[in-house]
Order: C-alpha cells, then sequence, then structure tokens
C-alpha cells in the first residue's frame, strides 16, 4: 500500500526540478526504464512478484529524488520566463502563514490574499501584488493602498521561481528534497535565505 504523504521530487537528466509525484508513478517509471539515476532517502520499496525458476521476489526500491529521460530543453526555456500560477495555499507557504501586516502567525483557514494596490485602484492579482493577511487586518485595510489605511508591511511580495514554486507545492518536503531544491533557488530569495537556516 502506497503512502499518499510520501512525495517524490522528479527531475530531468541535468537535475532541474520538474514536479511532485507519488510512489505509483514513480514506480511506473523505473518499470517503463525512465529513471535515469536516483538520490536522497529510501522512501519505498514495492515489491513484485516471485521469480517460477529461482524463488525471489521482484522489488523496485523508490528514492525521495528520480531523475528521469527525456528532452527538457523547451522547458528549460519556459523555465526562464516561468510565472506560477497563484493560488492561496502557495502564498500561505510562501508568507509562513504570518499575516505580513500584524506578523501573527494563522491557520490557513483564517488568513485571506490581500492585493497590495486594491484591483480596484489598478493592482494585478499576482504574486508581485500580493500578501497573506489575517481576515481582521485584510477588513481593516479594506479598499485602500497600506499607506492610506495607516498599516505597514513587514515583508515585500516576491515572484517564485519554477524552483520555489516546486517547494511550496510540496505537501511534506524531507529535508533531503528540501536541501536539493534549495540548491536551486536564487542566493538573494527570501525563501532561500529562510530555508537554509531549516537545512543547516
Amino acid at each position: 500500500m502506497f503512502n499518499p504523504q510520501l512525495q517524490v521530487l522528479r527531475t530531468d537528466v541535468s537535475g532541474m526540478p520538474l514536479e511532485w509525484i507519488g510512489c505509483q508513478d514513480a514506480v511506473k517509471l523505473y518499470y517503463l526504464e525512465q529513471v535515469a539515476y536516483h538520490c536522497g532517502s529510501l522512501l519505498f520499496r514495492a515489491r513484485g512478484g516471485i521469480n517460477a525458476c529461482t524463488g525471489q521476489q521482484s522489488f523496485i526500491e523508490i528514492n525521495s529524488i528520480i531523475a528521469t529521460y527525456g528532452s527538457h530543453r523547451r522547458l528549460a526555456k519556459i523555465r526562464e520566463h516561468y510565472i506560477p500560477p497563484l493560488n492561496n495555499p502557495a502564498l500561505f507557504k510562501r508568507d509562513e502563514h504570518l499575516c505580513l501586516y500584524c506578523g501573527k502567525q494563522f491557520y490557513a483557514k483564517n488568513l485571506s490574499r490581500d492585493h497590495v494596490t486594491p484591483i480596484s485602484k489598478g493592482g494585478a492579482d499576482d504574486w508581485a501584488n500580493v500578501v497573506t493577511a489575517c481576515k481582521r487586518c485584510n477588513n481593516h485595510k479594506a479598499g485602500h493602498t497600506p499607506e492610506e489605511a495607516g498599516m505597514e508591511l513587514i515583508a515585500i511580495p516576491f515572484l517564485p521561481t519554477h524552483a520555489e514554486y516546486i517547494y511550496l507545492q510540496g505537501k511534506k518536503v524531507l529535508s533531503d528534497q528540501m536541501e536539493f531544491l534549495l540548491s536551486h533557488f536564487p542566493r538573494s530569495s527570501p525563501l532561500h535565505q529562510r530555508l537554509s537556516k531549516l537545512v543547516d
């Protein structure tokens, strides 16, 4: 039985992160001989049938990071100009579930997406103009800019890179997966600065 909590980080042959996949999909890639190499910790051992001649059972070991064959040149070009889709779970994780106005941490159900420059004033619904806010602060700010509402942002919103967005999409990121992804984050990134403290 596969554990749905376990996620495998799939990369291309050059080691560029591509996506999260489940253990079942990872087994399929091994079976189809699409796995070039693996690294990280052993997550799971999938057992197969028993050989009638030898009496031995086949198995596939699934590691936390697998590199797969295939041409990803087109993906590399796209990645340079990649803008990840904006969604609240990834936004809240980017901002550590902190309200970027009062600085307190909340559960997702008590958070909301705030447009720094309100849409009614020409603000965009994009990563560079949205922050995590508690519902109280969002209601207080209403349709105003932070300056108009007399509120101050404690951090500047930013657009995550492709690798950072993969991290943000992860459900339960293991330490070896986090270290691997971190090596693909820009050094100047707020996420790099925050997560490198956890890995050290």
